[in-house]
């Protein structure tokens, strides 16, 4: 499990500089990384399979995405508004529930 988090996080620090096009060259972001640049290589091809639209712009000499982009892996907590709240059910448990916190 160490591993996918490790790595989740090698591809969020990736995605970070792509959006800063401040990845530079592939052997720069691998020394960056602290990684071989053969594994760049496969970072990149992995984020592309992931429907990543990046590509390597020669005169800025970074990775860049050709559209607005990030990469988010995680759990996320999201406010929902009030038509939405309504419209989610939880179960028969769920709602004895919550018609006993309501009391």
């Amino acid at each position: 499990m160490k591993q996918l988090i490790k790595q989740m996080a090698v591809l969020e620090r990736v995605d970070q500089l792509i959006r800063l096009k401040a990845t530079g060259r592939p052997k720069q972001l691998a020394s960056r990384l602290r990684v071989s640049e053969a594994t760049v290589f496969r970072i990149i091809e992995t984020m592309k399979e992931l429907n990543a639209p990046v590509f390597y712009d020669l005169n800025r000499q970074s990775y860049v995405y050709t559209e607005f982009m990030i990469f988010k892996c995680g759990f996320y907590y999201e406010e929902l508004d009030r038509d939405t709240k309504q419209n989610v059910s939880g179960g028969y448990a769920f709602s004895n529930l919550n018609r006993l916190l309501n009391f």
